[in-house]
């Protein structure tokens, strides 16, 4: 509106004031220079400071400035054209099995949710192209402040951390796939999904429908793009599964291979314009040594090193709770910049975190420069110290889930006369699942006992499942007996299943036993059961050297003493994994008159506590066996005659921990007499895959020359257990 407007120019654009600033403006967009309207030095006469001092105002008084706006300047800084960057940094942060593990723990290296949020934040401030994934098995197996609210805290405390895709675990399918999908994958809200509302996306490549086109359950895939960088993440669950959850629970779905299913997902990733692109697969190695993890490529890892396709940048893997750091040749990345994959796995219980970098080179559309670390949370493998601040927020979240559970889980339930462990090698920590524990029979007598009514079916006979013990009962206090709380109990089962009684023939019992021994491919060789009282059994195991898959032979079974009579029929509790088949028992599935009796595996212990434990008494550990194996030599005979040396070994006569009360010695006895005594050496299995051996003697006993013809049964007898 100025009346003196004249024609300006700046940078070769000239035209009016308002054209020329709108030039420059715009080019200052573009090179990042900012641009400033200045106003020059004019005679007093025109200064704001003169308004209305003369007979002519020369403007309207509404600017506060010093300065007239008759001869604005344009002042600009010029400056080169900058080539934009032509490589990309791109982080990855990787966790996995967390399983609901909120708190610190101070005899482990577990941090916490808050200080795995802090670290989280932290390296995100460093680097904002990061992308935070995971390998699986966040929910379920959880500790009680989680478990207890339906692991809603620990959703809660991952959205917090920033947490934005992880592959399915097996655990995520410990209430069904249904759950998964419809309740954790769902969004929250506070009337019809109250406990749901995970922010980050599960995939899994290989969990299909059982539909004609065999869709997938979850989403295979999931993308990123940053700065123009687009990271692609392929997710798989290990091939197990069924094994691992209750069937009944994923009736609807199958697994497929994990190598052949991540492979066709990658390549379409790369169709599709993905850069980067990384495996996120609950399957881990067997053992944290980098240069014999890819030894055996028919392993189940081995396999996914050796297999996956040359798309895949990097495996970031879970499942075994293991912590490596590992990188493998790829043959076809040969003449590339990088040549190794990285293979790594941040152990579990949030101790640790994954980082990878990957320099993206977006004119040679290659990985220029990739790194990989394995960052503790901790500093040491215990208390209180952290390499990573906690975060104000995550810590808020986990400090209401202890408030909500704090009431419920001090809950006093009874007293033990002893620990109550899980079966162990022999470092005292280890756990051996195939190992008989006073733990699991004493499940299995809670269980036996919950179902003892008519009306739930009067259980005869029990049994439970080693992986449903998540960690040892040890009670609170200063010396035996121990209190044992509800959160105790309920660390012990988390998973809420239900007790289910079954009716079962002498023979189908025979084969569930036998199926202790695993099919060929499952994950663990031999898983032992838990047993209830008054239930034994002899058996033989398969010859050393038998391929995988062969079972064991079992060789007698007893019920309060009595012969169990093949075709008489018991009545047998387990839990809902177990009748559905679970862990490989699939003989559980083909139980008779089937009764869900609604009871919970944690509330029969509670009622067992109350019943059993309370006032001046309390619960006592079993150290005695309910499963012997008795091995003969090739060589021996079937027939003896008096005078004759009957000669074989015992093995799995003893518990498997230090504390545990051990027999020194087998008595052997026909009838009330002694024939001999047989030392045993108790030492635990040193490592895994485990089995029931701890507890070894060989027997070498005489055949009176009194012994009439006909059959011989001779008795074995530990002093210390009974």
């Amino acid at each position: 509106d100025d009346p003196q407007e004249e024609s300006y120019s700046f940078d070769g654009a000239s035209g009016s004031l308002d054209h020329v600033i709108a030039n420059a403006q715009a080019e200052a967009m573009v090179t990042g220079v900012d641009i400033w309207e200045i106003n020059a030095n004019e005679t007093v006469f025109n200064q704001y400071s003169r308004y209305h001092y003369v007979g002519t105002d020369l403007f309207d008084g509404t600017v506060p400035f010093s300065a007239s706006d008759h001869n604005p300047e344009v002042v600009g800084i010029d400056v080169p054209d900058v080539a934009p960057p032509t490589t990309k940094t791109i982080q990855i942060l990787g966790t996995n099995d967390f399983h609901g593990r909120l708190l610190n723990d101070t005899s482990a290296p577990t941090s916490g949710a808050a200080v795995l949020a802090g670290a989280v934040k932290q390296l995100r401030g460093q680097n904002p192209d990061t992308v935070f994934a995971a390998a699986g098995d966040l929910i379920g197996a959880s500790t009680f402040d989680s478990f207890i609210q339906k692991d809603k805290p620990t959703i809660d405390a991952l959205n917090e951390a920033g947490l934005e895709v992880s592959a399915a675990g097996n655990h995520e399918f410990d209430q069904g796939a249904a759950d998964l999908t419809d309740r954790v994958m769902a969004p929250y809200d506070a009337t019809t999904n109250p406990f749901g509302g995970a922010n980050w996306q599960y995939i899994s490549a290989n969990v299909r429908k059982n539909n004609p086109a065999n869709d997938p359950l979850i989403p295979e895939t999931w993308t990123k793009t940053m700065d123009g960088v687009e990271v692609g993440f392929v997710g798989a669950v290990t091939e197990h599964l069924p094994e691992l959850v209750s069937p009944a629970g994923i009736a609807g779905i199958h697994v497929d291979p994990i190598v052949s299913s991540v492979n066709t997902a990658a390549n379409q990733l790369k169709a599709g314009g993905a850069d980067v692109i990384v495996l996120l697969v609950h399957e881990g190695a067997a053992g944290t040594n980098c240069a014999t993890m890819d030894d055996d490529p028919t392993s189940d890892f081995g396999k996914i090193i050796a297999g996956v396709n040359p798309n895949i940048d990097a495996i970031v893997s879970g499942h075994t709770h293991l912590a490596y750091d590992c990188e493998f040749d790829v043959p076809a990345w040969a003449g590339r910049p990088v040549t190794k994959r990285p293979v790594v796995s941040a152990g579990q219980y949030g101790m640790a975190l994954n980082k990878l970098t990957f320099e993206y080179n977006k004119v040679t559309d290659q990985v220029v420069v990739g790194t990989h670390a394995l960052l503790p949370l901790k500093v040491g493998t215990s208390g209180s110290t952290f390499n990573y601040p906690a975060d104000p927020a995550t810590a808020a979240i986990v400090q209401a889930a202890v408030d909500a559970a704090g009431p419920l889980g001090a809950v006093e339930l009874g007293k033990i006369g002893g620990p109550f462990f899980r079966g162990k090698l022999a470092d005292g920590t280890t756990e051996n699942r195939g190992a008989e524990s006073t733990l699991g029979n004493l499940v299995a007598e809670v269980q036996k006992w919950a179902t003892s009514g008519a009306e739930s079916g009067a259980a005869q006979i029990a049994f439970m499942n080693p992986g449903g013990l998540r960690q040892d009962m040890v009670g609170t206090g200063a010396a035996f007996p121990k209190t044992v709380t509800y959160r105790q109990a309920a660390d012990v089962q988390p998973f809420a299943n239900t007790l289910v009684n079954m009716d079962l023939t002498g023979a189908q019992i025979k084969t569930v036993l036998e199926q202790q021994w695993q099919a060929a491919g499952a994950a663990r060789p031999f898983l032992k059961l838990g047993i209830s009282k008054g239930f034994s059994y002899t058996s033989i195991p398969p010859p050393a050297g038998s391929p995988a898959g062969t079972r064991g032979t079992v060789t007698g079974m007893w019920l309060n003493g009595v012969p169990i009579n093949p075709a008489t029929t018991y009545s047998v509790t387990v839990n809902s994994f177990l009748a559905a088949g679970g862990d490989g028992f699939a003989e559980l599935a083909n139980g008779a008159g089937k009764q869900d009796t609604g009871k919970t595996d944690l509330q029969g212990m509670v009622d067992y506590m109350a019943e059993f434990a309370s006032g001046a008494n309390h619960v006592d550990p079993d150290y005695k066996q309910n499963g012997v194996n008795t091995v003969f030599p090739a060589s021996a005979s079937r027939r003896y005659a008096p005078g004759d040396h009957v000669v074989f070994d015992v093995q799995g006569w003893s518990m498997t921990n230090a504390v545990d009360v051990k027999d020194t010695a087998v008595t052997v006895k026909l009838g009330a007499t002694t024939l001999g005594t047989a030392t045993l050496d108790n030492a635990a299995q040193a490592g895994l895959p485990g089995f029931d051996v701890t507890g070894k003697a060989t027997v070498d006993v005489v055949v009176p020359n009194t012994q009439a013809p006909g059959p011989m049964t001779l008795t074995l007898v530990g002093a210390q257990t009974g």
